[in-house]
């Protein structure tokens, strides 16, 4: 076995070293605008810190946006309110960015001019340090083959689709960490422990939906899960896990709350508009996109093992998380009228890592109920 795990160690680094090779080469300037305006994001944020959360198109005045537009060849590349990306706001009346502010903050991290290729590196050894953290919890010739299978894939799945969009990549890190507490959450029967994973697991989610709007709804399953264990026990530990979870989503969207306060007028505005502030609705198009494309696979994978490791002592409340999840962003995103290479991406991703480390838990250690075994009332 640990000849073997070694091999696919080094396995993992050679995908490691290809994906680092292929985004060493990556240009900045592709001809997308959204990549324009996740990089203005994090312009403002450079120029002006905490008060770059204002992305009023005014606020040019160095001519940023409008140069990166015209690099790109956008026809009114000098009309700022005619950019891409940031739709007029009846409320406050101005053009802003639609984006939350996550994804510009982590791409100011890095010097201007060279913020794209550091974020995906950063990003893709985050998932081959996860991958690496599965690989050596295998205690079988059968889950050290599932480690090795999922590791090779999730660090391919960082080229393609990640690169579609710069969202993607602080995305794939957060699922990651996300599905690696959310298995040792519900495989605890320690209650501290369990408070504070809860907690963990409600931030890296809440923060999620800084990079992306959309991944809000990774939140449904746990939602669901809490409310559900503590009706079902009426218990003080179901009850303040359900809270240590929510307190902890509450502040990781805190930014994205703010940003919505100050660009839409209030922390519940949305600053989205055209076909994504449109009613959901079935659109033939779209459900025909998503069955030949590899996020159809990524799902129809989670939803297999989900189904697989339904019965394993232990595995139970995570893959009914699990479960809730897939189903609430499966209807969400096959009902939005509008198709991508990554939109179900993260909800598939959450949930393999999710699935994977369940499977690796050791099944003596894991809890086999959503409620505590010995439940203080309330």
């Amino acid at each position: 076995m640990k000849l073997a795990k070694i091999i696919v160690g080094v396995l993992f680094l050679a995908v490691l070293a290809s994906n680092i090779f292929a985004i060493s080469r990556w240009n900045e300037s592709r001809g997308v605008y959204d990549d324009v305006c996740y990089l203005r994001q994090a312009h403002l944020f450079q120029r002006f810190g905490l008060a770059g959360f204002d992305t009023n198109v005014t606020r040019d005045d160095d001519r940023y946006l409008a140069g990166k537009l015209r690099e790109i060849g956008f026809d009114q590349w000098n009309v700022p309110t005619m950019a891409p990306c940031h739709p007029f706001i009846e409320r406050t009346q101005r053009n802003v960015l639609q984006y939350p502010p996550g994804t510009g903050a982590v791409l100011a991290l890095f010097p201007a001019g060279f913020q794209v290729i550091p974020l995906y590196v950063t990003a893709s050894l985050a998932v081959f340090a996860m991958a690496l953290v599965a690989l050596f919890r295998a205690s079988s010739p059968a889950t050290l083959a599932l480690s090795a299978i999922f590791g090779l894939a999730a660090l391919y799945l960082m080229i393609n689709p990640t690169k579609a969009s710069y969202s993607m990549a602080p995305t794939m890190i957060v699922c990651a960490l996300a599905g690696f507490f959310t298995a040792r959450l519900f495989a605890s029967a320690a209650w501290r422990e369990r408070l504070w994973l809860a907690a963990v697991v409600g931030f890296l989610i809440g923060l999620s939906a800084t990079f992306r709007l959309p991944n809000l709804f990774l939140s449904a399953g746990y939602c669901i899960f809490f409310l559900a264990a503590f009706l079902l026990a009426r218990s003080r530990q179901t009850f303040f896990e359900g809270l240590a979870f929510g307190v902890a989503l509450l502040v990781g969207i805190a930014p994205t709350l703010a940003s919505n306060w100050v660009n839409a007028g209030s922390p519940f505005a949305t600053t989205y508009g055209g076909v994504d502030a449109v009613p959901p609705g079935i659109d033939m198009t779209v459900l025909r996109s998503y069955l030949v494309d590899v996020q159809f696979f990524l799902l129809v994978a989670a939803v297999a093992w989900t189904v697989a490791i339904w019965r394993r002592r232990g595995a139970r409340p995570a893959v009914l998380v699990v479960a809730a999840n897939l189903a609430v962003n499966i209807i969400f995103f096959m009902t939005h009228p509008v198709f991508t290479p990554y939109y179900t991406v993260p909800i598939a991703m959450l949930s393999l890592w999710s699935l994977l480390f369940a499977t690796l838990a050791p099944r003596e250690t894991a809890a086999d109920n959503p409620a505590p075994a010995q439940p203080a009332k309330a």
